[in-house]
């Protein structure tokens, strides 16, 4: 394959994660190291910033910042959920990048994101623009097929049970078999984040919370939902449930979603927590109902997030570089665990079509019959995603995330005028 020389565009997309920031930090850094790309370009709030052509300059960042971004939270380029659906949406992109002459395109986002930079792709193959275009895997759901798991899903799941943990320290010295606390976490169609919850039970306390998980893959019933709350509030000062925004009923429904939808057309979800809480104070007169929504802070939160999550976004960022630069194009980077008895992960790369608008969900064999717990196969699959802490400096108490200088890149092309 023929050294391909030009400039290289990254751009961020979708919900932000803990460590979506070090997937960009290893593209970075990884650039650095091939004389064929000439310029490293941030797209500011991912496909919007190339319509509008409001790129910085990455390589213009200290190295300082760019080590930060190993350990800072969000996406430090911006983000969007913007679906790019008309033809001249697709035609501004490309007239961008010649302009530019951006020939190295990295996309780090979910299902979604991996869509649209395949559309990108083909577009430019079908105009015989070169252009080499590679996905970097980011959810904290953990739903895109194909990858063993996604950049995010283990800082996520690391700082829920550590709330967990800490409810539970609170619920002890409260409950008095008359306490019931529900956590809603995300997870739109797949229960990957509230299955996770299970890693707070301490190896030899069974009846540790969380008491129970109400997952997307299990229809939901109210009468077994009541049942099961009582059956804890027996045994326990209290009961402390986990259930998934996403929560469906026998007819396949959402138990709670808003009317409207987003950008690419999925209902707007929140309020399972409050429902069950509903379904609480209505059958169990005299028991105390909780219901909280960490929302978007459980994503954020570094603090407590995990270094093995954030070493492998990292490097997935690396590995996209890589690829590009040895002919790789329209794909996705994946990360692949080892077969042996120790924890290892290395990279590959799938079809970004078959990767786009997909959902892996939940293996039904991985939730035990009760439906409502997880067996030790998920244990299994999940407790190396969670291992070490991530290292972030403080000052005055306070953590010390990275800040972007952003030096903008001069446009060359007139207003993009939506249409």
């Amino acid at each position: 394959m023929a050294e391909l020389s030009g400039n290289v565009l990254v751009g961020q997309s979708g919900g932000p994660t803990a460590v979506i920031n070090a997937s960009v930090a290893g593209v970075v850094a990884e650039a650095l190291n091939h004389a064929c790309i000439e310029e490293i370009y941030g797209t500011v709030n991912g496909v919007l910033g190339i319509l509008h052509e409001n790129f910085v300059d990455l390589a213009a960042e200290s190295q300082q910042t760019i080590r930060a971004l190993r350990h800072t939270p969000g996406a430090a380029l911006g983000t969007c959920r913007y679906k790019l659906k008309k033809q001249s949406d697709f035609e501004r992109v490309l007239e961008v990048f010649k302009a530019h002459n951006i020939r190295y395109f990295f996309y780090a986002g979910g299902n979604d994101s991996q869509d649209t930079a395949d559309k990108i792709s083909k577009l430019a193959q079908q105009q015989g623009y070169e252009l080499r275009v590679i996905g970097i895997p980011k959810t904290v759901d953990n739903d895109l097929a194909v990858t063993d798991h996604c950049p995010g899903y283990g800082s996520v799941i690391k700082a829920l049970c550590t709330t967990v943990r800490e409810l539970a320290c609170d619920h002890g010295a409260m409950g008095q078999n008359d306490l019931v606390s529900i956590v809603e976490v995300m997870g739109r169609n797949a229960g990957w984040i509230a299955a996770g919850t299970s890693l707070a039970r301490r190896r030899d306390q069974p009846n540790d919370p969380p008491h129970l998980i109400y997952l997307p893959e299990v229809a939901f019933s109210p009468e077994k939902f009541i049942a099961d709350v009582q059956r804890v509030l027996k045994r326990e000062k209290y009961c402390l449930v986990v259930v998934g925004e996403g929560l469906i009923d026998a007819d396949g429904n959402y138990i709670a979603a808003a009317e409207a939808a987003d950008a690419f057309g999925h209902a707007q979800l929140g309020g399972a927590g409050e429902y069950l809480r509903s379904l609480v104070e209505q059958h169990l007169p005299g028991v105390k109902a909780r219901s909280s929504k960490p929302g978007i802070a459980q994503r954020a939160a570094a603090h407590a997030g995990s270094k093995t999550d954030a070493d492998e976004a990292f490097l997935a960022g690396q590995a996209a570089v890589k690829a590009a630069v040895n002919g790789e194009t329209d794909k996705m980077i994946t990360l692949v665990r080892g077969d042996g008895d120790h924890y290892t992960c290395e990279t590959g790369l799938a079809p970004l079509t078959d990767i786009a608008n997909g959902v892996k969900k939940l293996p039904r064999e991985w939730i035990n019959e009760d439906g409502v717990s997880m067996n030790f196969q998920f244990a299994r699959y999940a407790t190396p995603l969670i291992q070490g802490e991530i290292a972030i400096p403080h000052d005055a108490g306070l953590p010390v995330f990275a800040h972007l200088d952003k030096v903008a890149v001069s446009r060359l092309l007139p207003p993009h005028e939506a249409t």
